[in-house]
This record gives structure tokens, C-alpha cells and sequence, in this order.
């Protein structure tokens, strides 16, 4: 499977995330440390992002989890804001603003902060809530070979209508992605194990 084209700084609202096969991107308590063996990534992928990413938007769980640490491992500098309910008990850091304002004004400010580049959306819940408001430009994923089974999921919407999609790139917008992996035996057996009787 190859990669869709690489990511532009055209002042989208980018809703961003590296997910699990089963639609993870977060353990059950925000924790990411899953993100930091087992794969990897084509070269120059990560640099793709620091340098098209303006400003950074997430939500108060993602953020008290987390910490001051910065996306990109630190790569990306620039502004970040936190949307919360409660900004007075908020721990500061640089570069970071507390919002406790609407959706849409919480998009325009990081909008006219990231200066002609994109607005990175990095919670599920913010990122639904602004697919709701048509709010998002682009869904951007990079789909890890591993299975959480637990965990804050991608989109969730229980009761709700289905969202339907448009693919980027050359080809049909509608047309399924295809992936296949296989168990890496060393962390969760293989189909050989049952066959040679182990």
C-alpha cells in the first residue's frame, strides 16, 4: 500500500492521527507509549508535517495526560492551544493558550495563528465535534500494524449516522483501502505456531 501524496500547508483544518488497526489512537488513559515500537515510517514523513503544521489544537484530557510535550518528538515548535471547560486550572507552558470558547472561534484562532498553514487537530472529540460542524478539511491517518483493543477511539458516535468519505489522491474516491498484515510471532504467535503444535 503506498502512501497518499504528501501533505501540503494549505491552511486546512487537518484532523491528524496515527490510529491502530482497530481505530485506537490512544490507550484507555491517553497514554501513547504503543506509538513507540513496531512500526515505522517513510523517510522525510515526519519532517512533511513539521513543516506544513502552523498551529496545533487539542482538548484538556489529551493535554493533562501528555504534559508540555510537543508533537513531532519535539521537532514542530509554535503555537498550541488547549480547549477546556476550565482554563484557570490549566498547568502554562510556552506557546500554549487555554481556550474556553466555541468550536468555530477556537478554528479561527488557530487558523490565523498557523499563518497560510495547517491547523493540526489532535482529539477525537474536538475532531468529531468539528466534522459535525463541517469544520474539517482533511482527514489524515497513518494506520499502525498493531491492535489495542482498548482505548480513546478515532471517532466515536454511538446512535449516530454514518459519516461517508472521500479518499485523497488520484484513483476512486469511494474505492476501499486495502491493508494486510500478518501476527508478528514474537508478540502475538503466528498461524505456523498452531500448525507445528506449540
Amino acid at each position: 500500500m503506498n502512501d497518499t501524496e504528501p501533505q501540503t500547508a494549505g491552511g486546512k483544518v487537518l484532523w491528524h492521527f496515527t490510529m491502530s488497526l482497530d481505530g485506537f489512537v490512544a490507550g484507555p488513559n491517553h497514554e501513547m507509549d504503543w506509538m513507540t515500537t513496531g512500526m515505522s515510517a517513510r523517510p522525510g514523513l515526519i519532517d512533511e508535517y513539521v513543516q506544513t503544521t502552523g498551529a496545533v489544537l487539542g482538548g484538556r484530557d489529551g493535554w493533562d495526560v501528555s504534559g508540555d510535550s510537543r508533537p513531532y518528538g519535539g521537532a514542530w515548535k509554535g503555537p498550541i492551544f488547549v480547549l477546556t471547560h476550565h482554563p484557570e486550572d490549566a498547568a502554562p507552558a510556552d506557546d500554549v493558550t487555554f481556550l474556553n470558547c466555541g468550536l468555530a472561534e477556537a478554528v479561527r484562532i488557530g487558523l490565523a495563528a498557523a499563518g497560510g498553514k495547517n491547523l493540526e487537530v489532535f482529539s477525537p472529540s474536538i475532531g468529531r465535534q468539528l466534522l459535525e460542524l463541517g469544520l474539517i478539511d482533511e482527514i489524515d491517518l497513518h494506520i499502525a500494524p498493531v491492535l489495542l483493543g482498548d482505548g480513546i477511539r478515532l471517532y466515536d458516535n454511538p446512535g449516530g449516522e454514518p459519516v461517508r468519505l472521500h479518499r485523497v489522491g488520484e484513483g476512486d474516491p469511494t474505492a476501499v483501502v486495502n491493508v494486510r498484515y500478518r501476527p508478528n510471532p514474537l508478540t502475538g504467535g503466528s498461524p505456523s505456531d498452531v500448525k507445528d503444535g506449540a
